[in-house]
């Protein structure tokens, strides 16, 4: 049995901000010291300190940080079939779901005789971060191998933890081979992003970084960001929030809630519903589900940090939806498709009873890898387009240079930059003689 889960009934809004906090917020101060202390290591030292940090982290001897062809065919013959079949069939609904995101040209004339145009261009080099630990997370592979494919990015490298005895999970590895990923590397937390930020002997630098990770992988990214690396969001501990009325099932509730809470002891889950005995319920039904769970102890810490929330109608719902901006929101409701309507903040919505969360992060064809942590009040989730950037050409014919000559030169000076307006009246003057 765990601590008695918090519900609380319509807490006034001047207690929201407190409630939307996620768990182990303050000790970012902490964290950010130590995972600076690895980058900066890393910058130096090269591949030397993270094998020393693989070593001090995960127990492993590693003599190589480079995955061998040796190890990714003996990993593909360690995969089940239904596995590799399941991985097909994921691998299928995600390439139609990104394919379906490629940006098309824009064209304009925005004047006569002048052309402006946008062309999307893949990015050469991108990193990919994949978690191990408890659980390897062989699917977020194939959210970043396969969208990073579909764009055309020249080169895809991989990293991700080694267990004790220098291997790795060989469903990840089947994964990245039937994706498209280039090379893997043995090296996982702040370390790899390390390595992916600055380039090691062995490890490439990288133009941008994806992936989730904990709360070190996150700061790493944030700090990479400041070092001429882009990253994909911040993306840290898993969160989803169910709002549910009293038609939904307790137990699928309940099994939504643990599906986020085995992830870690930092992931939290949250129940917004109208209905009391619905509130009652849920405990109940998750009390019931762990003692089955194989991580029940884990999922029981993250539990102690969610919380159901009792509200008086459907507006005050979403109201508190939108301010906490979940990573997933599961609306397991009567009026589910009304209510998605007014969603603003979210990484990914999942409508209606049948929509369990668990689909788009393996195989329904959406990415899994989103924004947390509130940021999905300004972040989109990983897609096609997060693996390209996006150029603009312009082209001016004497037409042109006559159609907005003189605003330029009128613009120009006002701003007190007289070469740029001498740039264009040396084309205005050419073109009208």
């Amino acid at each position: 049995m765990i601590r008695p889960m918090e519900i609380l009934t319509n807490p006034p809004r001047e207690q929201w901000p407190m409630l939307t906090r996620r768990a182990l917020a303050d000790e970012k101060g902490r964290v950010s010291e130590i995972v600076a202390d690895i980058m900066a290591r890393v910058r130096t030292e090269g591949d030397k300190a993270i094998i020393d940090l693989e070593h001090r982290f995960t127990g492993a001897d590693l003599q190589e940080l480079r995955v061998s062809e040796t190890e990714i065919d003996e990993a593909e013959a360690n995969v089940p079939q239904e596995l590799k079949e399941a991985i097909a069939l994921a691998i299928r609904n995600i390439e139609s779901f990104h394919k379906a995101q490629i940006h098309k040209a824009v064209e304009v004339e925005t004047a006569p005789g002048v052309s402006c145009w946008q062309r999307s261009v893949p990015i050469d080099r991108v990193g990919l971060y994949i978690p191990g630990g408890n659980s390897p997370l062989f699917s977020t592979v194939l959210m970043l191998a396969v969208p990073a494919r579909i764009a055309g990015c020249g080169e895809t490298v991989l990293c991700t933890p080694a267990d004790k005895n220098g291997r790795i999970s060989p469903a990840i590895l089947y994964a990245a081979k039937t994706a498209g990923v280039h090379a893997v590397y043995k090296t996982g937390g702040a370390q790899a992003i390390a390595a992916m930020t600055f380039g090691t002997d062995t490890i490439p630098r990288v133009h941008k970084i994806f992936g989730p990770g904990n709360r070190y992988v996150t700061e790493a990214k944030q700090q990479a960001s400041t070092c001429g690396v882009a990253i994909d969001m911040p993306a840290g501990p898993s969160e989803v929030m169910v709002i549910a009325d009293g038609n939904a099932d307790p137990s699928f509730v309940a099994a939504d809630f643990l599906s986020q809470a085995e992830h870690g002891a930092d992931s939290q889950s949250i129940l917004l519903t109208t209905d009391s005995r619905l509130a009652d319920l849920v405990p109940q039904e998750i009390d019931r589900m762990l003692t089955d769970l194989p991580h029940a102890a884990l999922a029981s810490q993250s539990l102690l940090h969610s919380r159901i929330i009792v509200c008086p109608d459907n507006e005050t719902m979403m109201d508190f939806a939108n301010l906490y901006a979940p990573e997933h929101l599961i609306i397991n409701h009567s009026q589910a498709s009304e209510l998605a309507e007014h969603v603003r903040n979210a990484g990914s919505v999942f409508i209606g009873p049948y929509s369990t969360e668990s689909a788009g992060d393996y195989a329904s064809g959406t990415n899994h890898t989103l924004p947390t942590s509130g940021y999905a009040s300004a972040y989109s989730g990983v897609n096609t387009d997060s693996f390209t950037k996006k150029i603009t050409f312009q082209h001016l014919t004497a037409k042109g240079v006559r159609s907005i000559g003189r605003a330029v030169e009128v613009m120009a000076e006002a701003e007190g930059l007289y070469a740029h307006k001498l740039a264009m009246t040396l084309r205005l003057q050419k073109v009208n003689n």
